[in-house]
């Protein structure tokens, strides 16, 4: 049985909305498996540091596939083996060898096969190899072969850490891991500062207090939100300014592990604008009177003196 979440959206047509329209609930409930499509490349995300995290609809593709294409061929198979998988084929598609072993790929579709892209971790392509593979299908799709690609949704450690973040996220970029040199991670942070939302970052163990004492004196007084070992163990989630939270991973002798940064965006003109003016009133009112610490937010701001006034008639009790 074929059913719509397995054919790739550019093969959609009237007949695949069947599926919900005649209501079978009960089939989607249990997930029934779906007979797998020749010249697929399915992009298989793993767990991050959890292995029942895994889906059993990814737990089914790696089961049904003719080739795996891994990025470590050695944590696949360990991967595997926890999961009580027999590969077919597994090869390796990483960032030294992925332009050399694309077209190999191809051909395997081309030639009918199911082929299962996974990452060393997460969800394939997010600061990982296979971009070039990804585009290499879609060209040969374009050019009349029959192969597509199918992604299927499951861990990552970018949403997990968002899902957990309570900085403003209307808008957000995602960055990968910043420069090693530290020239070239401050021009970077300086460019990430400059957009207009958030900025998700992958860093290192090794890197990740030279990271934070460069968000401390480029960042200023933005918050940054830190998700240490997704899913394992020794999970930790912090929120402070970078220097905070530098201070308290070097307390805990926390800095081991895998880091997720995400770094507050600038304030926007309107909301923020309020939240900014609250700090300067506030740091206003401990140099001066009440009525002359409104007057002065109100000229700076442009705000009204009265509403300042009383604001910090409220915040004083």
């Amino acid at each position: 049985m074929t059913t719509d979440h397995d054919t790739p959206i550019q093969e959609m047509d009237d007949a695949d909305n069947e599926v919900y329209a005649d209501d079978r609930v009960d089939d989607l409930v249990k997930g029934v498996a779906a007979a797998h499509l020749a010249g697929t490349l399915y992009v298989v995300p793993t767990p991050i540091g959890n292995l029942q995290d895994i889906t059993e609809r990814a737990r089914d593709v790696l089961a049904s596939a003719t080739t795996i294409a891994a990025e470590d061929t050695r944590r696949c198979r360990k991967l595997l083996h926890l999961l009580d998988i027999t590969p077919v084929r597994v090869m390796p598609l990483h960032e030294h060898n992925e332009a050399g072993a694309v077209a190999s790929v191809v051909r395997r579709l081309e030639a009918g096969e199911i082929v299962a892209l996974v990452s060393d971790a997460g969800t394939p392509l997010i600061s990982d190899p296979g971009h070039l593979l990804l585009r290499a299908v879609w060209e040969a799709q374009a050019a009349g072969a029959n192969v597509r690609v199918v992604p299927l949704p499951g861990p990552s450690a970018v949403l997990t850490a968002l899902s957990a973040c309570p900085l403003p996220l209307h808008l957000f970029s995602f960055a990968g891991f910043l420069p090693a040199k530290s020239t070239g991670r401050r021009a970077r942070l300086q460019e990430l500062l400059g957009l207009p939302g958030a900025f998700v970052l992958f860093e290192a163990p090794h890197r990740i207090a030279v990271a934070l004492e460069d968000l401390a004196e480029l960042a200023g007084d933005r918050r940054v939100f830190i998700a240490r070992e997704l899913t394992k163990m020794h999970e930790s989630l912090l929120l402070g300014t970078a220097t905070q939270v530098l201070e308290r991973l070097v307390a805990a002798q926390a800095l081991r592990g895998e880091f997720v940064v995400v770094v507050e965006g600038p304030p926007a003109r309107g909301q923020g604008l309020e939240v900014d003016a609250e700090r300067l009133l506030l740091a206003l009112a401990e140099e001066l009177s009440p009525a002359q610490a409104a007057k002065v937010a109100a000229r700076l701001t442009g705000g009204k003196r009265a509403d300042f006034y009383a604001r910090l008639q409220e915040l004083n009790g």
